[in-house]
């Protein structure tokens, strides 16, 4: 892939008043949208975008700028208002729309945003398309004539047609009645969309980082701050605790003793339950997936490939695998055979399945794997330092992986944002981690 020069892994993103994240910037990158949109639809009519957010104070500017944009180049466009960016992509496919755009900065805090695309088939918008945007976004603007300008209009039940869907992929025959819920909606996307669905479910649901105002999005809640919501399901004699992020694609999970549980672990549950109902032929993680995680999957006879950090890149490797199942640590869980996309309600109730049909607590379904313990360090790393062909990297990096001998694994990996490398190393025991770690960091990484 080139490289880019606004959009990132995740569309484009950064601070409110920056280079990008502007309400200039936002017009100029509506209309360009809108007239490379306007070639993916031939034969069907106006083409028609909808537009969602999440409930930074920023959104009311960048929605404006975007619908002027696109309007501009003749696009009709749907406003959804604050709703979870997988509820976009699902509104995308079933409004049969030409693409979808979130306004979202998810876990960061308010003062950044950012905007990012799904295409018709409520995927992440293809390389080429974007490359395609980004090089009219250089182009002049302008805009069609008046009776080819696009129109706007605002759908009122977008929330509540998500809310069907989110519970359309819990089974029929199952309920959560007789649950304690506690679910933090990280003053964020979700916070009018997520206690519904768990509630219309059967639970009696406890709602905390529901109450956003523009400036409080992330701010010690939900996934990123998990420690309001273990004191909450504690508080409440609650069984489960469900946090999202401020897009609500991201998921973590805690149970009545306080226990904290992360996407690895999820991501285990989710497989069990679907593996006492059909095969599974593989999961794909990523490089800072558990590598307890890779080895259980061995054990249940269940594929496991890993992809780079990103959501988009987990579900690049699923759809070349053809594998339906496949997440992050993070939180990012994706089951294809429910959505097309990352969704935190979505993965929640997919653990909420298994333990129901299983009838067993969140630790007792996680309680057959094993993670492994895992060192990571940060070193400094001296500009023109070639760190995957350095000698002394290479040599102490095969002596630690004989040292672990399929005990464990080495990951080193650059930072994408400062002049660092992350050594890691996972072991069955703690102690031959930290033992790896030093050796890695015993390379003078500063010289070539």
């Amino acid at each position: 892939m080139s490289q880019r020069k606004y959009f990132g892994t995740d569309g484009v993103r950064g601070e409110v008043g920056g280079a990008t994240i502007n309400a200039e910037f936002a017009l100029r990158l509506g209309y360009a949208a809108g007239r490379v949109l306007a070639t993916q639809n031939p034969g069907r009519g106006r083409p028609t975008v909808i537009i969602g957010k999440d409930t930074r104070v920023s959104g009311y500017m960048l929605e404006s700028a975007l619908e002027a944009g696109l309007s501009a180049a003749g696009i009709d466009v749907l406003l959804a208002g604050p709703i979870p960016t997988p509820a976009v992509a699902y509104l995308t496919r079933a409004l049969r729309l030409v693409a979808g755009i979130v306004i979202s900065a998810s876990h960061n805090p308010y003062q950044d945003n950012g905007i990012k695309f799904f295409s018709a088939q409520g995927m992440k918008l293809p390389d080429e398309v974007e490359a395609q945007i980004e090089a009219a976004i250089e182009e002049p603007l302008g805009c069609v004539g008046s009776e080819a300008l696009g129109r706007a209009r605002r759908i009122d039940d977008a929330a509540g047609r998500y809310i069907e869907f989110c519970k359309s992929t819990f089974p029929n025959e199952l309920d959560l009645s007789g649950l304690k819920i506690v679910v933090d909606a990280a003053h964020g996307a979700a916070y009018h969309v997520a206690p519904h669905v768990f509630r219309e479910l059967g639970a009696e649901v406890y709602a905390i980082g529901c109450a956003p105002d523009g400036f409080n999005i992330n701010e010690g809640v939900g996934a990123l701050h998990p420690e309001g919501l273990i004191a909450e399901v504690q508080n409440r004699g609650a069984d489960i605790g469900i946090a999202l992020d401020g897009d609500a694609d991201r998921l973590q999970m805690v149970d009545g003793s306080g226990r904290l549980y992360n996407g690895d672990e999820l991501l285990y549950v989710i497989v069990r339950g679907r593996m006492a109902q059909r095969k599974v032929d593989g999961v794909v993680g990523t490089l800072m997936t558990n590598f307890g995680f890779e080895k259980q999957m061995q054990a249940l006879g269940v594929g496991f490939d890993r992809a780079r950090v990103g959501d988009r890149y987990v579900l690049e490797r699923m759809l070349q695998r053809g594998w339906l199942y496949g997440g992050e640590s993070s939180g990012h869980l994706l089951c294809l055979d429910c959505h097309t996309t990352g969704d935190g309600i979505i993965a929640a109730l997919q653990v909420l399945t298994g333990m129901r049909r299983a009838g067993e607590t969140l630790a007792s379904q996680v309680a057959g794997l094993r993670m492994y313990p895992q060192k990571m360090v940060n070193v400094p790393l001296a500009a023109g330092v070639q760190w995957e062909s350095h000698p002394g990297l290479i040599q102490a990096k095969a002596q630690v992986e004989a040292q672990l001998n399929g005990r464990g694994r080495v990951l080193i990996r650059a930072s994408g944002t400062e002049p660092k490398l992350r050594l890691m190393v996972e072991a069955e025991d703690a102690a031959l981690a930290e033992q790896g770690v030093r050796q890695l960091v015993a390379v003078n990484l500063m010289k070539r």
